[in-house]
C-alpha cells in the first residue's frame, strides 16, 4: 500500500509540499505556541487554527460546543463535503487530531524565542508541532488534490492534557462520528508509534479535621498527618515493571498559617498502568491506603475530640487498551516510518488515541517530526532536524487509511 501511495503522481506533490513549505510551517508553529492554551482556555489559540484551517483549504471549519475546531476533506462527490458534514453521522471517516492545549498555567509567558536551530518556549513541542502540522496536512492534501475514498476529518481538540481528561476527544466521539481510523499528532518524533494507550485514574484525597491552635489545640486529628501517613505508605509500594505500573503523589496543600493546626489538606495522585486489571488493583490499594491513613490518624488522637473525615475525588479517569500491533493501521504506521528511513518503536502514553481505542476504533498517535526536550517544563524546546519527514510520514498514513487513489 505504502508503495503504491509513492507512486501516486499527487501524493507525491503533497509529500513535495510539505517539503517545499517546512520553514512556512516552522513559522505557524511558533506562532500557535506563542498563543496560551492552558487547558480550559484553549478559545484564542482554537480561534487562530480555525484560521489557518480555513486558509489551508478546508471546508466546514468551525469549533463546536466544547472548543475543538474541525474541519472536514472530502472528494469524490458532487455535493462535496457539505452533504457528507450534515448527515448526522459520520461513519467511516479518517480522524486527524491534534491537542490546542499546553500544560502550562495563564501566569507563565509562553512567548517563543530562536537560537540557531533551536525554538525554545513552553509547549513549542507538545503540542504546537502537532498543530503545525495538522495545518500542514490538510493544506498538502488540498493543494495536491488527493483522492479518497473515505472523507478525513481534521480536529483541533481541547483538554487532552492533565485535568482537561480527554474532554474534547470525548466530545468529539461521542457517537455521532465512527471513525474507520484516528490518528493523532502529538510533539516531536519520527519514530514512535503509540498504540498503546496507557490508562489513567487521578484522584484528590481530603482529609478535614476540627484544627486549631498548633499549642493550644495539640492532639486534636491533624489532616496533615493523615496526607504524612498516606503518602509515607504510598511511596513504600513496591514498583511493578511488568506491566508497568505507576503510582505518583503529584501535589498537596492545605493549612492556613504556620502556628494553626490545619482543618483541612489534601494531595492528589496520579496512576498509571499498560494493563486494566492491574490499574484496578493499584487503585483498590489506594482506597485501602488513604482510609488506613484516616483511621490511623483518628486512633492518635485526643479522646473526646472530632475524628477527621475523609474525601476521596476522582478527577480523572483515562481509559486503557491497545490497537494490535497486526491491525493494518499500525502495520501502515509501521511501513511510513520505514519509507521515510527510520525505523519505528512501537510505544505505549496516554495521548487522544486513548478514547478511541477504549471504544474499539483502530488508533495510533504519532509525532509531527523534529526532536524535542524538556516536554513540559519552561524550558520546552524543539529542532527542525527532519521535521517534515515526520509530516510527510503523517501524510503516508492518512492518506491509506482514507483510501487514496490515482487521479
Amino acid at each position: 500500500m505504502i508503495a503504491a501511495l509513492l507512486a501516486n503522481d499527487r501524493i507525491r506533490a503533497a509529500r513535495a509540499h510539505i517539503e517545499h513549505s517546512d520553514e512556512v510551517t516552522l513559522a505557524r508553529q511558533a506562532a500557535l505556541s506563542a498563543i496560551p492554551a492552558p487547558t480550559g482556555a484553549e478559545a484564542a489559540r482554537g480561534a487562530r487554527v480555525a484560521e489557518m484551517l480555513c486558509e489551508a483549504g478546508l471546508k466546514n471549519v468551525e469549533m463546536d460546543e466544547v472548543g475543538n475546531v474541525r474541519g472536514w476533506y472530502r472528494t469524490g462527490s458532487s455535493d462535496g463535503v457539505g452533504a457528507q458534514h450534515a448527515a448526522p453521522l459520520h461513519h467511516g471517516c479518517v480522524v486527524v487530531t491534534a491537542h490546542l492545549d499546553t500544560v502550562f498555567g495563564p501566569e507563565l509567558d509562553v512567548s517563543v524565542a530562536r537560537r540557531g536551530p533551536r525554538l525554545e518556549g513552553p509547549g513549542i513541542a507538545d503540542n504546537a508541532r502537532g498543530l503545525a502540522a495538522l495545518v500542514s496536512l490538510g493544506e498538502a492534501l488540498t493543494r495536491a488534490r488527493v483522492a479518497t475514498e473515505r472523507p478525513i476529518l481534521f480536529a483541533a481538540t481541547v483538554g487532552e492534557e492533565g485535568s482537561g481528561d480527554l474532554r474534547g476527544v470525548r466530545h468529539l466521539l461521542d457517537g455521532r462520528i465512527r471513525p474507520h481510523a484516528f490518528i493523532a499528532l502529538d510533539g516531536a518524533g519520527i519514530e514512535r508509534i503509540v498504540h498503546r494507550a496507557l490508562g489513567a485514574r487521578r484522584y484528590r484525597i481530603t482529609y478535614t479535621g476540627p484544627g486549631g491552635h498548633s499549642w493550644a489545640a495539640f492532639g486534636v486529628a491533624n489532616p496533615a498527618n493523615a496526607v504524612g501517613r498516606a503518602t509515607a505508605l504510598l511511596a513504600d509500594l513496591p514498583a511493578q515493571h511488568s506491566p508497568r505500573s505507576t503510582c505518583a503523589v503529584t501535589r498537596l496543600g492545605g493549612g492556613t498559617s504556620l502556628n494553626s493546626i490545619p482543618q483541612v489538606a489534601w494531595f492528589e495522585i496520579d496512576l498509571r498502568s499498560e494493563d486494566p486489571r492491574s490499574l484496578q488493583r493499584i487503585d483498590e490499594t489506594l482506597q485501602a491506603v488513604v482510609a488506613d491513613a484516616r483511621d490511623e490518624e483518628n486512633r492518635h488522637r485526643l479522646p473526646g475530640t472530632a475524628p477527621l473525615t475523609m474525601e476521596v475525588q476522582r478527577v480523572g479517569d483515562r481509559p486503557s487498551g491497545l490497537t494490535p500491533r497486526t491491525h493494518p493501521l499500525v502495520q501502515t504506521a509501521v511501513a511510513a516510518t520505514r519509507a521515510v528511513g527510520h525505523e519505528h518503536q512501537l510505544a505505549c502514553a496516554s495521548t487522544d488515541a486513548n478514547i478511541p481505542i477504549a471504544l474499539g476504533v483502530p488508533a495510533v498517535a504519532l509525532g509531527a517530526g523534529g526532536r524535542a526536550g524538556d516536554a513540559h517544563l519552561p524550558t520546552e524546546w524543539y529542532e527542525n532536524d527532519k521535521g517534515a519527514l515526520g509530516i510527510v510520514r503523517a501524510l503516508l498514513v492518512t492518506a491509506a487509511m482514507a483510501e487514496a487513489r490515482a487521479a
